[in-house]
């Protein structure tokens, strides 16, 4: 009588083997080899196949149920409690309630795996994942750049904690600009604009993330002028960069600019090391190791481009990186000719064929040395420091404080000057008694 035996791939193959080797075509030893097992195994396989035939060669456990197998009678009930009693309930959630109210312990991926088998579709379907694919680098040199700013302890406990600011390159992966700052200001990226301009060339465009130095932020109530032009004022950066003619792109997570993210893991690495060996305790120092390193970061890590023709713009004439790279502020020039940011005040001298420049609305530049400058329709008016006020010299010989007026830009706005500090609160006013004599009537002649 015949007997059927069903043979998977991997013992059809040993059955071949083994009868080579009765057939004397190859040794045991070679077996083993082609077989992956011992000598001893082999032999073994050869005594059984030689009194069982090709039945010995099949695994004992096939056709066995599991040890730790679900009853057959219990997954009928988690399926029957499924379909009635916690209908409509999740894989997860259902396996709490069975463990929880019936006393019946199976793992999601079990209730996941009866459902499936008895047909019962998931009670809310989800957005399978979105398929991601590596981004392809600009074929060409300064056609984007990616800024950010990392803070760390870059100084480790040496000097104070700092942010790095750097731009890199997309397409070859080197930074063409960095420094280091006290804070992630609007000064910290234009001093790595200024050193794009004066060292490559504006690039197309530039990748960042929606950061308020960039972008207005939405919840940010828009001004009567606003509204009116129909569109948000620029930051300093944004203005900067709509001057040049520099695309700004905004990223919604950090992975959309991982380049630069990457670039941040690698310094902290090496540079904080560079930092280390030259003893760097200050912001100045810090930068003037990152001034010397950089080249040689550039050259180790550098990729070709696509394209070997760079596409960095240079400026035009008259454009000046000096004054496209500043911060702008608009004031209102006093009665005495004078215009005040922060604690600094300015005496606008008179100009030839202009007279008074009382009540005009100047443009106040903040340069990245921190020395301002004032602009009037386009052309800059002579200035010198204004005399210091009484309460200005109050404060200098320490007999007062100096409260900053109304409108005055915060310190992380203008990144430059530090403002004074805050006029005591006054004392709180409190109703008068009952037999104050405020609240006595007043007695008129008849």
């Amino acid at each position: 009588m015949w007997e059927t035996v069903n043979l998977t791939g991997k013992d059809q193959i040993r059955l071949v083997v083994l009868n080579r080797v009765l057939v004397g075509d190859v040794t045991a030893a070679e077996a083993a080899a082609a077989l992956g097992l011992s000598v001893r195994q082999v032999r073994r396989n050869l005594a059984a196949y030689r009194k069982e035939g090709a039945a010995a060669l099949v695994h004992g456990n096939r056709g066995r149920a599991p040890a730790h197998a679900l009853d057959a009678d219990l997954a009928q009930q988690v399926i029957t409690l499924a379909r009635t009693r916690y209908a409509g309930c999740n894989d997860t959630h259902l396996s709490e309630l069975l463990a929880a109210r019936e006393g019946i312990v199976v793992s999601r991926h079990t209730v996941r795996r009866l459902r499936q088998a008895a047909g019962l579709a998931r009670p809310r379907q989800r957005r399978p994942p979105a398929h991601r694919r590596r981004r392809e680098r600009k074929p060409q040199a300064g056609m984007l750049l990616q800024l950010d700013a990392s803070p760390h302890a870059w100084l480790e406990e040496r000097g104070p904690r700092l942010h790095l600011v750097a731009a890199i390159d997309d397409a070859t992966g080197t930074v063409p600009a960095a420094t280091f700052r006290e804070q992630e200001d609007a000064a910290g990226y234009l001093e790595v604009l200024h050193q794009l301009l004066t060292t490559v060339g504006a690039p197309e465009a530039v990748y960042h993330d929606r950061h308020a130095i960039f972008v207005r932020a939405p919840r940010e109530r828009e001004t009567l002028v606003e509204q009116l032009a129909g569109e948000r004022e620029p930051t300093h950066v944004g203005r900067a960069l709509r001057e040049l003619g520099i695309a700004s792109l905004c990223a919604h997570s950090p992975q959309a600019k991982g380049r630069v993210e990457r670039l941040f893991g690698t310094l902290q690495d090496r540079l904080l090391a560079e930092l280390r060996l030259a003893e760097a305790a200050t912001r100045e120092e810090a930068n003037a190791v990152l001034a010397a390193y950089l080249p040689r970061f550039n050259a180790r890590f550098a990729v070709p481009a696509a394209v070997t023709t760079p596409v960095w713009r240079p400026l035009a004439p008259p454009a000046d990186p000096w004054q496209i790279c500043c911060l702008r502020y608009v004031r209102v020039v006093g009665r005495d000719d004078t215009v005040r940011l922060g604690e600094h005040r300015l005496q606008l001298l008179p100009m030839r064929g202009h007279g008074t420049y009382a009540r005009c609305r100047v443009e106040v530049r903040e340069h990245l040395d921190g020395s301002l400058s004032v602009w009037h329709h386009g052309q800059p008016i002579a200035t010198q420091p204004a005399p210091s006020e009484a309460p200005q010299l109050r404060v200098r010989s320490g007999g007062g404080t100096l409260s900053p007026s109304a409108g005055e830009p915060a310190d992380g706005e203008r990144g430059g000057f530090a403002a004074a500090p805050p006029p005591p609160a006054a004392p709180r006013c409190t109703r008068p008694a009952a037999n104050h004599p405020w609240r006595s009537g007043f007695k008129t002649k008849g």
